[in-house]
């Protein structure tokens, strides 16, 4: 795949206009490509040194284990987001990392990435608005949890996954292909497995969106993005700001 069409260089691309010495510096990020299988960490709370990775293929899920064994998944991640870019910076893994699709991954060091950072500095200022997004994005998963009831949550949430698949081209407004269960969904959204299978109905029956066999359907976007209160502008998906 060329560095150009990558859904990492699609992302940054959002905010920076990358030229062809920022292309280089991101095809040297890719050089340590890796493969891992569904349901084997990728790397563990309290794990030292971690690496950082660029998804480049698959779905993986971030997630921490309570004391009680219960799981909380923080976010999910796609082609082209940073796994792991906080920890990599602050030495110790906050959280696991768990890949739900056979994924491949850029392995990145800290000494490489710092290094890309040295010499690209608009390849450094994309990759801070890109954590800068993921962190709005995790602001937005907080008040689902705490203000918005579950059929808004759900929907909060398709929408959301929809639009960053978009900026990916790896979805449309009609819809997009998903890997994600019943039980992934109760785990990021604090609901039950069993509430999410009637929350996915009543979503169906109210002609908003359809959710089965692995395909999101938005059925009437518009009525979705009402009832589900989505304003997109934390996304920042509206076009490069350096050009």
């Amino acid at each position: 795949m060329k560095v150009l069409d990558s859904p990492f260089a699609r992302k940054l691309s959002a905010f920076v206009t990358l030229s062809e010495d920022d292309l280089r510096a991101l095809s040297d990020l890719y050089g340590r490509r890796r493969k891992y299988p569904a349901g084997r960490d990728m790397s563990h709370e309290g794990q030292k040194n971690p690496v950082a990775y660029i998804l480049a293929e698959g779905w993986v899920c971030s997630y921490k284990i309570l004391p009680s064994g219960t799981r909380q998944i923080v976010d999910f991640q796609i082609p082209g987001d940073f796994l792991g870019l906080r920890s990599v910076l602050f030495r110790t893994s906050d959280h696991s990392v768990e890949p739900i699709t056979r994924v491949e991954a850029s392995e990145i060091i800290a000494s490489d990435l710092l290094e890309a950072f040295a010499k690209r500095p608009r390849l450094a200022a994309a990759v801070l608005w890109a954590a800068s997004r993921d962190e709005a994005m995790v602001v937005e998963h907080l008040v689902g949890l705490g203000r918005r009831d579950a059929p808004q949550r759900m929907g909060h949430f398709l929408l959301e996954l929809g639009a960053r698949l978009r900026l990916i081209g790896r979805g449309t407004k009609a819809g997009f292909d998903c890997p994600l269960s019943q039980y992934h969904l109760a785990d990021a959204l604090g609901l039950s497995s069993v509430h999410v299978n009637r929350v996915l109905r009543q979503l169906r029956e109210d002609g908003l969106c359809t959710f089965r066999r692995g395909q999101v359907e938005f059925d009437d976007y518009d009525k979705l993005v009402e009832m589900a209160e989505f304003d997109r502008s934390y996304l920042d998906h509206d076009g490069p700001l350096l050009k």
